[in-house]
């Protein structure tokens, strides 16, 4: 067997050796074993025949037992490497210089903001091209790829690209404010992926969970699904779907407690604006449950799935079935035809208390409707006017981290109530969790002891990164500071002027709680 010198790894041919090579090897037996002719399957003349006349096989056919690379990775310090990788009957990894003429580009913009989500809620977090999710980005297999990510917040963003089976934290981790970093890569892979902010450590969790997040799908270039290759076409509806819970609070959110359950950025949206389909079209449903915590069952009333595929990769495909079962991050592709009849076709979570949450929707047949060709995993697009008008007509604001602004917060969610505890009290402990304090509002009185305890676990590394936290007084009668606390450390202050304290983290800027001190 031939090996590479420097790596030791098995070096394979062309894919026309591979094709041939069988039938190649049995030959080269019987010409150079005669006294075995007669049992061309012996497995002693096919080993020699491997070790013996292979080389000089190729040789004489004019092949190298390198494979071609693509002219981007001449000279390429792992060039070795490269090549074992391009003759592997999987495909190559994603890794391509950063230096390569990309076949596609996209920018995506991460930054803090709020979001209507329906109902008359609005979401106050982070924020992917001023949306949750963000931009749909749709490749072909094969594709090189440019992902360009711009910080135009005020805290640190990053990023993580599923679909890169690469590096990607060195290129796009850190950015700090106003910066614009990329990363480049191969498309090798068909599915459906995830990408998310990803600024690196404590905040990679952080800032998922606080809404930064969207959907890349590549799309296979040769193998097509089986629903298009029995039918002979491709889709009449390309159904792109992300299913993402939201929290009122950090704290909520680390132990999964949701508020809000959604597809593509709404609460019922498919409800209020039911997509539209013939009877007998052909649907295919990108499905991504982005969680960032809960799992979710997937099904659609009146509907049995033609054939569906983990992940979306074309080759792990499964006929039939009821539900596909998404754990956070998993994927589907799902084909199916609609029955030749009207109706309505409910789109839910099974798990009923997502549905009841926000994920349903429906699919609804009628003969002469306008099947759109595609719809987009990504949150409703708004003008300056509309905008304004649903941040007017609020009736409840939820941030995670922070306190929502009263005016725009009418009905506020349970996490933004105050906890009123009575002049008995000698002691209330706030929490610090997700990037969070609980309670985010407390009222006591005067000179009642207040304890700074750091649920956090992950405490490395330091500012945006780091789960080291405190609680620094900006507004209030009197000034307070407590030490940066790592996890399970805490520290005590005792505020004794009645009036309004707001506080922060000064390493986590976003983060703020209230202490109200009443008159005795």
């Amino acid at each position: 067997m031939m090996t590479s010198k420097s790596t030791g790894m098995p070096a394979k041919g062309l894919p026309i050796v591979r094709n041939w090579l069988p039938g190649m090897l049995v030959c080269a037996a019987l010409v150079l074993s005669p006294a075995h002719a007669e049992v061309p399957g012996d497995a002693r003349n096919l080993e020699v025949a491997q070790q013996g006349s292979l080389p000089a096989l190729l040789g004489s056919a004019g092949l190298s037992s390198r494979p071609r690379v693509p002219a981007m990775f001449d000279g390429d310090e792992f060039i070795e490497i490269i090549q074992r990788d391009e003759g592997l009957e999987t495909r190559p990894t994603g890794y391509a210089p950063e230096t390569a003429e990309p076949d596609v580009e996209f920018t995506i913009d991460l930054s803090e903001g709020q979001v209507p989500i329906g109902q008359g809620v609005v979401y106050d977090g982070f924020v992917t091209n001023g949306s949750i999710p963000g931009p749909t980005l749709r490749v072909t297999e094969g594709d090189v790829v440019r992902i360009n990510v711009k910080n135009s917040g005020s805290v640190m963003h990053g990023a993580s690209i599923h679909a890169a089976y690469t590096q990607t934290s060195k290129h796009v981790g850190m950015i700090m404010p106003g910066e614009t970093k990329s990363v480049t890569f191969r498309a090798t892979t068909p599915g459906v992926y995830m990408y998310h902010c990803a600024p690196g450590g404590h905040a990679i969790p952080m800032h998922v969970m606080f809404g930064q997040y969207g959907m890349i799908v590549v799309e296979p270039k040769e193998k097509k699904y089986k629903l298009e290759e029995d039918l002979g076409r491709g889709p009449d509806l390309k159904l792109y779907m992300i299913q993402h819970e939201l929290y009122a609070s950090g704290k909520e959110a680390t132990e999964a407690d949701f508020l809000y359950s959604m597809w593509n950025g709404g609460l019922f949206r498919y409800v209020e604006e039911p997509i539209m389909v013939e009877p007998g079209d052909y649907v295919r449903v990108y499905f991504l449950n982005v969680g960032p915590n809960r799992l979710s069952t997937f099904h659609l009333v009146g509907i049995i799935w033609d054939y569906v595929y983990w992940q979306g990769h074309p080759e792990a495909m499964m006929p039939g079935g009821q539900t596909v079962t998404a754990g956070p991050s998993d994927s589907w592709v799902i084909e199916f035809r609609i029955p030749p009849e009207e109706g309505a076709y409910t789109m839910v979570d099974h798990t009923l208390a997502h549905s009841n949450r926000g994920s349903i929707g429906l699919l609804v047949a009628e003969k002469g409707a306008e099947t759109p060709d595609v719809v987009l995993a990504e949150g409703p697009q708004y003008s300056e006017s509309e905008l304004a008008d649903k941040l007017a007509n609020a009736r409840r604001t939820i941030t995670p981290f922070g306190i929502p602004d009263e005016d725009t917060n009418p009905t506020p969610a349970k996490a933004d109530r105050p906890v009123k505890f009575g002049d008995d009290v000698d002691e209330v402990v706030i929490e610090i969790k997700g990037n969070s304090y609980w309670p985010k509002v407390v009222e006591v009185a005067p000179g009642t002891d207040i304890t700074f305890v750091n649920e956090e676990v992950f405490t490395y590394g330091e500012g945006e990164t780091s789960g080291y936290h405190n609680a620094v007084a900006i507004e209030g009668p009197t000034g307070f500071a407590t030490d940066l606390l790592a996890h399970a450390e805490s520290e005590t202050v005792t505020l004794t002027e009645p009036g309004v304290y707001d506080y922060i983290c000064t390493p986590h800027p976003y983060m703020r709680g209230r202490i109200i001190v009443r008159e005795p």
